[in-house]
């Protein structure tokens, strides 16, 4: 970029720069197909939750949300080893040598990645160690039994013996007793015990029994802020398990095992069996992690990798202070107003909050609502929406999409709906990765109550956000819906950024009418009037939509395309997106996590930029927009660019064509782009740097953006409050006028 650019505007109001169209001229040298202009998914995940450790790490996070982030960065890489690294090792097992667009076979990528969570762990146990002497200066303690009076070790010590000592079974290892089975995530005590007189030694295992019929993994000791573990207790209290024996050493360990079981399908008589057939396997899963304590004895560790059928060398982990930070989330939640983010309470949507009449009256009324969560309350604008239709004697049918819910208030009016005589039809999908035993258990639950159940189609996972209702409106049906980028789910609706549609238009209700019939029973795959559906059209037509703007641009100038989303993997796309930015089409993405198109590459992608957002809500949320040529494009939905969403997977999503909506995602979208204290801006080799503000008091585009919800609300109040007093002075003008 120089001093030839351009400065133009867009709709008076979003200023974007365009590069010279004579200095844009495509390059026909560059291959589009070349390794190195794709960056590794993998690595781009784990980097991702680099970002996320920063949180951790940053003096400008208050305390015990940088305890938050310290665990969910320890969740998120369970999860990581357990579906990533479980799929690599897979891959190697196989014998697997191909290579990813990115240029990368499993076992290289496996062998980066190892060297990636090798960093991040020594940032976390750094940061571990700094967070507890911070802690300390505000009385929240983690200590060692050890460290406390006598008289607060033996009250800890009848805990124990009343509550904990009867859920434990020790088990000995020696040629009567094989290695026991080590489940996922369990937390172990590895104990080498000595017979009396200095005899010979023998080892047992304890399984800690962190669970919530037992016990949290942080006991609070003498109703203060200061806590032990339950794993400290236990070893504290060995002669009890061991009595007479002499506790040679005593050691922690935790083993990860592969969540990647796909059994065969011929081997289940249905798709339900097969998911319970999955996870009985998933029990007994190779392992992929062996986690040790620090100091662990060389002989222990060696014997563990080797009874767990591991690589000492590449599959062990040594953890300094606590083995499963994702436990933190226990001080996390301590009630320190002082200590956390500013409490937010999700308002109502300005056309929902004050107005009791039936939610299907305003829908019709005012035309589409666009929802904002968890700036807007999920229970007052989605529940509501399925609750009213529930009671509602003009509705005659639900169908919905199920993929992750916490049951409560949706389930509860799913039933309601089918106990007041509606038809009802629910797709619960089987294969929700960790959410297969709850679904097995809400897709049961729902059937006893007369409700139709379907799992979708097979081979496809169903991701897509969907209510969809009939209504007798007078004397025709209305087709009323709820299209949406999240789950149906109360409690992360708290916690992620997602966007939700109500609306009754025709042909978007004729497009989810087709696509339930396919759904549920055999109609071939529909050709849809608007919505763009995965695995059907949606990924042909963002590609479309792609070159459309590359051809506008070379004929107009001024092409733009912005899409949001979590992840963007899709070769197809990137190259797409590539071709777009070399032809000088400005590219705005804002990719949370994995994202495979590196900006700013001269003469490719010097007019694209990808922005990462990492702030106290989780980025969830997908936006895609085109300018074609002033005639602007918004759409949302479900799908992220990734090639089994856009391939293997039913997704949707939905135009948003009213003017007044649209101004709301610009709006999300460029508070996002113009954010200095929670984005990173992606450089050219895919690393990333954070915006650091001028100004040290200067908000994150989530707090801004609580911050117009708040305003939004505010401004509704307003004019409701001056539209009564309109009505209320022609009342009295009125009254007054009829006495005279």
């Amino acid at each position: 970029m120089n001093d030839i650019n351009a400065r133009v505007i867009l709709d008076d109001e979003t200023e974007i720069e365009t590069v010279d169209k004579e200095r844009q001229e495509p390059r026909e040298d560059v291959d589009l197909d070349a390794a190195e202009l794709y960056l590794n998914r993998e690595l781009t995940w784990l980097a991702f939750n680099r970002r996320v450790l920063n949180e951790a790490d940053d003096a400008r996070t208050p305390l015990l949300e940088r305890v938050k982030f310290l665990a969910i960065v320890s969740s998120n890489l369970d999860e990581f080893f357990m579906k990533r690294i479980g799929g690599l090792k897979q891959q190697i097992a196989a014998g697997v040598h191909m290579a990813t667009v990115d240029g990368r076979t499993p076992g290289q990528q496996l062998a980066q990645c190892r060297e990636a969570i090798a960093e991040i762990q020594a940032d976390q146990q750094r940061i571990y160690r700094e967070l507890m002497l911070e802690l300390e200066t505000h009385d929240i303690r983690l200590v060692s039994i050890d460290a406390l009076p006598r008289d607060v070790r033996e009250r800890l010590r009848e805990h124990f013996r009343t509550d904990i000592f009867p859920m434990i079974t020790p088990l000995a290892m020696d040629p009567a007793h094989p290695f026991p089975f080590i489940s996922n995530l369990a937390l172990n005590l590895l104990v080498k015990l000595r017979y009396p007189g200095g005899g010979e030694t023998c080892m047992a295992r304890v399984k800690v029994p962190v669970s919530k019929d037992v016990s949290k993994r942080l006991i609070q000791v003498d109703g203060i802020n200061t806590f032990v573990t339950l794993d400290d207790l236990i070893v504290n209290n060995l002669d009890m398990l061991f009595p007479g024996m002499e506790i040679a050493s005593c050691e922690l360990f935790r083993v990860t095992r592969n969540a990647i079981v796909e059994p065969e399908t011929e081997a289940a008589n249905d798709l339900l069996e097969m998911i319970e057939t999955e996870l009985r396997e998933r029990h007994f899963a190779p392992i992929v992690r062996l986690q040790v304590q620090a100091g662990m004895d060389p002989v222990h560790r060696g014997m563990l990798a080797a009874e767990l059928g591991l690589n000492e060398a590449e599959d062990v982990y040594e953890v300094s202070g606590l083995i499963g930070k994702r436990d933190l989330f226990e001080l996390a939640s301590l009630d320190f107003p002082q200590l956390h983010d500013k409490p937010h309470r999700p308002g109502d949507h300005p056309l929902l909050g004050n107005d009791r009449r039936n939610i299907f009256h305003i829908i019709r009324e005012n035309g589409p609502l666009l929802l904002q969560h968890p700036y807007e309350s999920f229970s007052t604008t989605v529940e509501r929406f399925l609750t009213t239709a529930a009671k509602d004697p003009k509705v005659l049918a639900i169908k919905m999409t199920l993929y992750r819910t916490s049951g409560g208030a949706i389930l509860d009016a799913l039933i309601k709906a089918a106990r007041n005589g509606k038809q009802v039809a629910v797709l619960v999908e089987l294969k929700a990765r960790f959410d297969e035993a709850a679904n097995i258990g809400w897709a049961r639950r729902l059937e006893a109550e007369g409700i139709h159940v379907t799992y979708g189609v097979m081979g496809l996972k169903t991701h897509s956000k969907l209510i969809f209702v009939v209504r007798r409106d007078y004397s025709q049906l209305r087709r009323y819906y709820h299209i949406g980028t999240g789950n149906y789910h109360g409690g992360t609706a708290k916690l992620y950024t997602d966007l939700g549609m109500l609306g009754c238009d025709e042909d978007i209700g004729q497009d989810l009418t087709e696509l339930f019939n396919y759904l549920t029973g055999y109609s071939p795959p529909p050709s849809y009037r608007k919505i763009l559906a995965a695995p059907y059209n949606l990924k042909r037509a963002i590609l479309d939509k792609i070159q459309r703007e590359i051809d506008l641009h070379g004929r107009d100038g001024n092409g733009l395309i912005r899409m949001k989303m979590n992840a963007l993997e899709d070769p197809d796309i990137v190259r797409g997106l590539y071709k777009a930015s070399r032809a000088g089409v400005r590219v705005d993405l804002i990719v949370r996590d994995t994202c495979r198109y590196r900006p700013g590459i001269p003469g490719l992608s010097e007019t694209g930029r990808v922005v990462s957002i990492v702030g106290r809500f989780l980025e969830h949320a997908r936006i895609l927009y085109f300018r074609n040529g002033g005639d602007e494009e918004y759409y949302i939905g479900s799908a992220d660019m990734m090639r089994r969403n856009l391939e293997s997977r039913v997704e949707v999503h939905a135009p948003v064509e009213n003017p007044e909506l649209r101004e709301e995602l610009r709006l999300i979208m460029d508070v996002q782009f113009a954010d200095t204290r929670s984005a990173w801006d992606m450089q050219p080799d895919g690393s990333y740097v954070q915006r650091m503000p001028e100004d040290e008091t200067a908000k994150g585009a989530q707090e801004t953006l609580i911050g117009v919800a708040d305003k939004r609300l505010a401004a509704a109040a307003k004019h409701r409050e001056k539209n009564l007093r309109s009505r209320l002075l022609s009342h009295f003008e009125h009254r007054l006028a009829s006495k005279t």
